[in-house]
């Protein structure tokens, strides 16, 4: 039973949390705090992406701010501000972890550390659609539905300008998420279009000539004022969409994307050469552009075969003594071979995966080279790498590929009569995370989080730090709560509101405990573990947590998530953008609009 707040404690830790449906058709306004934090320590996750997608480094200089409370320094010799009781009704930044690559704090100069929440200026009174973070660059949407991007890998080590704030690079699309790999950067619109531009800032330049690919376009700000002057691309279905039908979620992995549309079909798309290198994107054979066309050729495709390494050589890891086998190669097609995958029109379609054809998917999620479904009868399929038990299929399982997409069961050790069905589902790394609702046929429901793959820094939540996990165990401290209902007159579950996996194996979490607390009391517990080696699990450590722990400030308040007005909301560039808006926030970094 988690310990309730009195409304005085709950006002002094108005921090804040969101989540997002893969189905919503509608967005309002919440504030999420960068769960980021070292989340694009090592790539991207956000709360809710996802990855979160999801994530961030952080360390920020002290704003200049009236009665801003105590200031402390950090392990570089900069302050942050510390966190007040009574922020007012401004949007906070907060932020913990690693500031290498400068995405947290993109004006400091040094590489320092926060090791516990702090307050920073980065992104103040700013409310974003969505947020993520690689390991050295970040994108973001702003209220306006435009696209940001920043860090050292964006702007390198000593841009131009000498301005590192973020920059404007995708204008007038009406972006609501974004997702982001090492070379890429992926923005999904309301309208259900999926655009792609580069992660490097060099890379953005146009080209002298122009495409006239109807699949691929370029910026055009000589003619339409709503670009800012970038190459940028759009990827496609290769299959005609139905009347109505749209994309309404993506999810990216290392080297692949996935898509989901309101008819629950699954698309993937091949990012680069080694999109399927685990299986991960549910098909082997495609067409892309040939890639020796100008701009004035006539638009040609030619097929390749993308085939997972355990395929071409099933047996390279039966064998104690060293020996030349086809796995040392790359197992692509032979037209493949002096193609550049770099290049934004390397592919610019999504296919539909084969065996997921008549199948109602309702959430995708995408792990490093995992890919995982659910579907409209809370199932769960998976494919992908499997070396490490992250599909979750069980210890009878011990291929390292899974190419076919396969029902994890969640519902091992569960008495007879016992239904389990899955509500929500999030990978990143190599670990994977279900949320179950159990129901036993009497009136409690139980809610559990189960979790699967390398947990050799305590990821999996389960107080053992184990680096193979293929049977799905259940996360401490988040599984199996119940609290009384005064509405019910019963024992009423408390389930994981939102939820972020970053790559580098560290977890945030934020658990419904405002649902049933009613008016002008409660909030949402913050929790974390796993990975802490650049202090991104914030309890000012640097040992890795193997079960859930609470998140507080530096002088030991509890933080949690409420609810608020705020006063005004700004877009990326300081403009006002709206007045008076209500919503909610987490902890991280930013406020998302959902």
């Amino acid at each position: 039973m988690l310990r309730r707040q009195t409304n005085a404690a709950l006002n002094s830790r108005r921090w804040f949390s969101h989540r997002s449906s893969p189905r919503g058709s509608s967005y309002a306004l919440t504030r999420t705090v960068a769960v980021a934090t070292s989340l694009a320590a090592v790539a991207a996750a956000t709360i809710g992406q996802k990855s979160i997608e999801g994530p961030i480094h952080n360390e920020i200089p002290l704003p200049s701010v009236p009665d801003a409370g105590a200031s402390r320094t950090n392990d570089a010799g900069t302050a942050t501000t510390k966190l007040r009781a009574d922020d007012g009704d401004e949007l906070r930044l907060l932020v913990w972890g690693s500031n290498r690559a400068r995405i947290v704090s993109p004006d400091a100069s040094d590489a320092a550390q926060i090791r516990t929440p702090a307050v920073a200026s980065f992104l103040q009174d700013v409310a974003l659609r969505d947020l993520a973070v690689h390991a050295t660059h970040a994108a973001c949407v702003d209220g306006r539905g435009d696209v940001y991007q920043w860090g050292d890998g964006f702007l390198g080590q000593h841009p131009a300008s000498g301005n590192r704030k973020p920059a404007l690079t995708l204008r007038g699309k009406n972006v609501v998420s974004v997702r982001v790999t090492e070379s890429r950067v992926f923005a999904l619109s309301a309208s259900g279009r999926v655009y792609v531009i580069s992660a490097e800032a060099a890379q953005q330049s146009l080209p002298s000539m122009r495409s006239s690919s109807s699949t691929s376009r370029w910026g055009t700000s000589w003619l339409w004022s709503d670009d800012v002057g970038i190459q940028y691309s759009e990827i496609v279905p290769a299959q005609k969409l139905a009347w109505g039908e749209r994309i309404i979620s993506i999810a990216a992995g290392r080297d692949h994307l996935l898509a989901l549309t309101t008819f629950g079909r699954t698309f993937a798309h091949p990012i680069t050469k080694n999109a399927n290198s685990h299986g991960q994107l549910g098909f082997r054979k495609f067409d892309i552009p040939d890639p020796s066309l100008t701009s004035s050729s006539a638009v040609t495709r030619f097929h390749v075969e993308l085939t997972p390494r355990a395929v071409v050589d099933p047996y390279a890891r039966s064998s104690r003594y060293a020996r030349e086998s086809p796995s040392s190669a790359s197992p692509v097609s032979e037209n493949l071979v002096n193609v550049d995958d770099t290049n934004l029109k390397f592919s610019d379609k999504f296919f539909e995966v084969p065996a997921l054809r008549g199948v109602n998917v309702v959430q995708i999620a995408a792990a490093a080279r995992s890919s995982f479904v659910r579907t409209d009868t809370g199932r769960v399929l998976g494919w992908g790498a499997n070396e490490y038990g992250q599909i979750g299929l069980g210890g009878n399982v011990t291929l390292d590929t899974i190419t076919v997409p396969t029902e994890v069961v969640l519902w091992r050790g569960t008495p007879n009569g016992t239904r389990t069905h899955c509500i929500d589902l999030n990978a990143g790394g190599d670990l994977a995370f279900f949320t179950v609702e159990r129901i036993d046929g009497t009136s409690i429901r139980n809610v559990e989080v189960l979790s699967c793959g390398n947990g050799q820094y305590g990821g999996l939540g389960n107080a053992l730090f184990t680096n193979s996990q293929s049977v799905p165990v259940r996360t401490r401290a988040v599984s199996g709560l119940l609290e009384f209902s005064e509405k019910t007159n019963n024992l009423q579950p408390i389930a994981p509101h939102a939820l972020s996996v970053s790559p580098d194996g560290h977890v945030l979490l934020a658990l419904e405990t405002h649902a049933q607390a009613g008016p002008g009391g409660g909030g949402r517990d913050l929790l974390a573990w796993g990975t802490n080696y650049d202090f991104q699990v914030g309890n000012g450590k640097r040992a890795s947590i193997a079960v859930p722990t609470v998140l507080e400030t530096a002088d030991g308040d509890r933080i949690m998530l409420g609810k608020r007005l705020a006063k005004v909301v700004r877009d990326a560039q300081g403009r006002v953008w709206r007045r008076g808006v209500r919503g909610y926030g987490t902890s991280l970094v930013y406020w998302r609009i959902a």
